[in-house]
């Protein structure tokens, strides 16, 4: 023992630092664990992470909320900025749903669900885009680049590039159901409508839960073989047993031919009665601080209470399966730690 540890240890068996000890061991020894949820009201979580700093936001209804952090699993804490409120009047001056932030040619676009505060249904409701220059996020000044050229009415529109070019992801109000749907992009805010194609419809039970038919919040993920993964949420979002679906295309395949696509026959993520987890949908994907791991962020509740109501963002860590694809595992109990994301 030398003469730091021999002091130290003659301190603490006096009592001499009885109430010094635990804050000097708390201050050598971080936590390394940390316990969801992300926020307590965070229905529909998206991450972007850009220049060693995460952008969070969720669903708030009346306006667009960013967060800003280099630890993701303390987005809590972080520093929040109120983006974008909604126009009074117009085709999107409500329910202002799922924004998606992505960092695209240099600029950074908000795509996010809206309706007409006077006809809030279905019919009316669309994904808009808001573009802004700054460097970070948080600041600067949002443009209004207007509703999405769509072929239908829809919602959760998302955005990803697969060999050189970009698409445009979206549920689609097609008859009594939602579907998901795919075009080419000509700039951020335009798709080529004449080109849009429905890749998938609800045609399992897990599918059509909550009494609606529903396909809604697709996202891209890429495949670790090199195919075009679409995790999706399927369901009302008030079924208990609201969850994630996969498509799957192939290396190489077309994503505007809707052959390209195959549909997992069960879900990829599912609610947990052991674990007290229901309602689980709503994803993003997103890396730890060192790019080592792989994490999904999604909401939940902790009833089974047949609400669209009570959900809550949250993270863990997932891995992959030899196939390529990925293996999210069980939801894991809001009174379970888990590792922080590796770099934190």
């Amino acid at each position: 023992m030398n003469l730091s540890a021999f002091l130290w240890a003659t301190l603490l068996g006096t009592g001499l630092l009885v109430g010094l000890a635990p804050a000097a061991l708390a201050q050598q020894k971080p936590a390394t664990a940390f316990s969801n949820p992300l926020r307590d009201d965070g229905p529909d979580p998206w991450v972007a992470q850009h220049g060693g700093y995460y952008y969070y936001t969720n669903t708030m209804g009346r306006n667009i909320t960013l967060w800003k952090s280099k630890a993701l699993s303390e987005i809590r804490n972080a520093p929040v900025a109120v983006v974008w409120t909604p126009p009074a009047t117009g085709p999107n001056s409500s329910q202002i749903w799922a924004p998606e932030l992505h960092r695209l040619d240099g600029k950074w676009y908000l795509y996010y669900t809206a309706s007409d505060k006077t006809a809030p249904d279905d019919n009316h409701r669309y994904v808009f885009v808001l573009e802004n220059s700054a460097t970070d996020p948080t600041t600067g000044t949002w443009t209004d680049r207007g509703k999405v050229n769509t072929k239908y009415t829809g919602l959760d529109g998302s955005v990803f590039e697969q060999g050189g070019k970009r698409y445009f992801l979206y549920s689609a109000y097609v008859g009594p159901q939602s579907v998901l749907a795919v075009a080419p992009m000509t700039n951020p805010w335009t798709i080529a409508a004449d080109q849009e194609v429905v890749i998938a419809k609800p045609t399992f039970d897990w599918e059509q839960g909550g009494g609606r038919q529903i396909l809604e919040g697709p996202e891209f993920l890429p495949g670790k073989k090199g195919q075009l993964l679409v995790v999706y949420s399927a369901s009302a979002c008030w079924d208990d047993n609201y969850c994630l679906g996969m498509l799957t295309a192939k290396k190489g395949g077309d994503p505007l031919k809707p052959e390209s696509w195959i549909k997992t026959a069960r879900p990829v993520f599912r609610p947990s009665a052991e674990n007290s987890v229901w309602g689980t949908g709503h994803n993003c994907f997103t890396k730890s601080p060192d790019g080592r791991e792989d994490w999904i962020v999604y909401h939940a509740k902790t009833a089974a209470d047949g609400k669209c109501e009570g959900r809550s963002s949250r993270m863990q860590k997932f891995t992959w399966n030899a196939d390529g694809t990925p293996n999210f595992g069980v939801p894991v109990s809001l009174s379970e730690p888990q590792p922080k994301p590796s770099g934190e």
